[in-house]
């Protein structure tokens, strides 16, 4: 089959791609006072719409569960800014951005010293064939899959369906994967982060039932978890998992290059697009990790081609859910039955 020629469309080439590092360089700096107002504005409602969920249990189950629903996209947003500190972004300096990302953990369930390394080796890898495993979504060539057995196709796809995916999956991630530091199991570093975060989302369920039995936490707690889980997984999902994607073997991987056209641009409504805190703007994002999330949005201002590179409708996205496999010769993600319609 003649391989066919992609698109090249707002991508910029290879050396484009390791020359936005250093134009990118000069947004990385944070500046203190709007890190601290972005956390206040999070971490303030959150705890407020847990008050008033709380305190709506005496008279309407079915209130104190809306406002658990509220309430999940500011744990997303906390969660944002977790994803923030690990990077080194949100403050100068890198021990308080540490000790506020363990504290959010707490909340988001997320031992952070473990998170931050498989994070870490995720943007060391992405897009990187011979590196899948840690801190991804398990994706197989159209060639390993064929070489699968029948049960262990079928088990791929039972993995790569959306009730899954988005269903059971974010729930069995950071209520239960969470617990342990898996993939790292070796280092007591690691085992401390899990178990000292473990340890502390342990008292605070006690002192919750303690005082308000278990209605707060079959109503605030678990939905609140799971909603936001769920939109979390969502959107690490779609960033990576599009049609023009990005992946290669070893040989022929190069960071900056599977970070720009290998990360989406997820174009969402503002209120969406707060709350996510400007995590959609993915690509910008991989190619340089340092810069907070609030000036991503001055990157995108000030460069219109990257304004302009690998942007994704939340309708597109909705239909790129369907693309589970990656073909090697025609570069680019295809659905189970494409990769069947093509190879048999």
């Amino acid at each position: 089959m003649t391989k066919p020629s992609l698109p090249t469309r707002n991508k910029p080439d290879v050396t484009a791609a390791r020359d936005w590092v250093t134009t990118l360089a000069k947004y990385r700096e944070p500046n203190q006072l709007r890190s601290s107002f972005e956390l206040g504005i999070s971490v303030i409602p959150f705890f407020a719409l847990w008050a008033i969920s709380w305190a709506s249990l005496s008279f309407s189950y079915w209130l104190a569960l809306g406002f658990s629903v509220l309430n999940a996209a500011f744990l997303l947003r906390l969660f944002a800014i977790q994803h923030d500190c690990g990077h080194g972004a949100f403050f100068k300096n890198r021990a308080v951005s540490d000790w506020v990302g363990r504290l959010i953990g707490v909340l988001t369930l997320t031992p952070y010293d473990v998170w931050r390394r498989t994070h870490s080796t995720h943007h060391n890898s992405s897009g990187n064939l011979d590196k899948r495993g840690m801190g991804d979504i398990h994706t197989l060539t159209v060639a390993e899959y064929r070489r699968l057995t029948p049960l262990n196709r079928f088990w791929y796809r039972l993995y790569r369906h959306p009730i899954t995916l988005f269903g059971f999956g974010p729930g069995y991630l950071f209520l239960f994967q969470n617990r342990l530091p898996l993939g790292l199991m070796g280092s007591l570093k690691f085992w401390v982060s899990a178990m000292a975060t473990n340890a502390a989302i342990l008292f605070a369920l006690i002192l919750i039932y303690y005082f308000g039995g278990l209605m707060p936490v079959l109503l605030i707690f678990l939905p609140s978890t799971l909603i936001a889980a769920t939109a979390g997984v969502w959107l690490f999902y779609v960033q990576h998992q599009f049609e023009e994607t990005q992946w290669d073997p070893d040989k022929d991987w190069q960071l900056h290059e599977a970070a720009l056209h290998g990360s989406s641009h997820y174009i969402l409504p503002s209120v969406l697009q707060w709350f996510s805190a400007n995590i959609g703007i993915h690509h910008v994002h991989h190619l340089y990790s340092r810069i907070p999330f609030y000036r991503l949005t001055e990157v995108l201002r000030d460069h219109d081609e990257l304004a302009n590179s690998n942007q994704m409708t939340i309708r597109e996205s909705l239909a790129n859910a369907r693309l589970h496999l990656w073909d090697e010769q025609n570069r680019r993600l295809l659905s189970f039955a494409e990769a069947r319609a093509l190879y048999g």
